[in-house]
């Protein structure tokens, strides 16, 4: 059911509200994917497509196949940039 804020009438600008507060939403955290394709792996680094692959290639990403689709493994990427951090501290 739905009832008017004002007594005013439709055509003076009264405004249509529900009876009932709307529920406070829950934050739901984002969900972190195991894997990303090239381009987003690309775009999370900031690493050129010659670099992830030639990352892949001496194993420092780890790629997993699926058909014809390449997926990086983001954890190895996180260990990746963390392996690079520490050696430059």
């Amino acid at each position: 059911m739905i009832r008017r804020t004002t007594n005013s009438g439709p055509s003076e600008g009264g405004q249509l509200a529900l009876p009932f507060a709307p529920k406070p939403s829950l934050a739901v955290p984002p969900i972190e994917p195991f894997t990303v394709r090239i381009g987003e792996a690309m775009r999370i680094t900031g690493l050129r497509r010659s670099k992830l692959y030639e990352l892949i290639a001496s194993g420092d990403i780890e790629v997993v196949k699926i058909g014809r689709c390449s997926l990086v493994v983001v954890a190895s990427l996180r260990a990746l940039i963390e392996q690079a951090r520490s050696r430059t501290l």
